[in-house]
């Protein structure tokens, strides 16, 4: 993996959420290796990644194989459903460390920001604003709005052009595999802050640089960005 971040400038940032600005993966295999449990069904946490980072139609469909039909699958779906509940005070996806400052900063910047997620476009919503970031955000571009999920450039290629930038002059933030390859495939250089699994080789070569949280993104962005030279620490 790369050792130091690339220079460059660019005019805009494109998150993904899920695993990168909260803590919702980890939660989230949690809950259907619980579930999987008490219902006496094998499933290897090992299977279960390779769903990570893809479109919620994508990932139903490789569940469903993996558990054995789709009866099962929504079996499970129902059972990880109340598993994930959110209806305590706190928020059951919390932000991820670093997250919150570096929204800020890029705010105070004046650099536009959007969400390029596969959750559903309402999930974005919910989910950061139950956090109290999604006024960060321009816009943002679900998976339930485009046709392919990632690793599928669209939902990359949907986002930049709500903030309405070029893809080249974009910087992404991944922490999937599968993220990372949209992004790359929608022509958007992308810093990887892996969360479950550190991404193939080839993926971090061909990245704009590899973090162990964003905490570490701050100091970076003044050589990242045209209109960050004004960011204090």
């Amino acid at each position: 993996m790369p050792q130091t971040l690339g220079h460059s400038r660019f005019s805009a940032a494109i998150f993904d959420m899920d695993g990168l600005l909260v803590d919702s993966e980890r939660v989230t295999l949690r809950a259907w290796m619980g579930a999987a449990r008490a219902r006496g069904i094998a499933l290897a946490e090992a299977d279960y990644l390779q769903v990570v980072g893809r479109a919620s139609t994508d990932s139903d469909a490789m569940l469903s194989a993996l558990l054995g039909g789709p009866q099962v699958f929504e079996q499970m779906l129902a059972d990880v459903a109340v598993r994930l509940s959110d209806a305590g005070p706190e928020p059951l996806f919390p932000l991820k460390p670093g997250a919150a400052p570096l929204l800020h900063a890029l705010r105070q910047a004046g650099v536009p920001c959007a969400v390029a997620s596969s959750s559903r476009r309402d999930e974005i919503e919910h989910r950061l604003g139950r956090v109290g970031v999604l006024q960060h955000f321009h816009a943002w571009a679900g998976g339930n709005e485009v046709p392919r999920g990632k690793p599928d450039p669209a939902l990359y290629q949907l986002a930049a052009e709500r903030l309405g930038v070029e893809p080249a002059q974009c910087l992404a933030f991944e922490d999937s595999e599968n993220g990372a390859r949209a992004a790359q495939a929608a022509g958007i250089a992308v810093v990887i802050v892996p969360d479950l699994k550190h991404p193939a080789a080839d993926v971090a070569e061909r990245s704009h640089g590899v973090l162990k949280s964003l905490l570490q993104a701050h100091e970076h962005l003044p050589c990242w960005f045209a209109m960050a030279a004004t960011v204090k620490n």
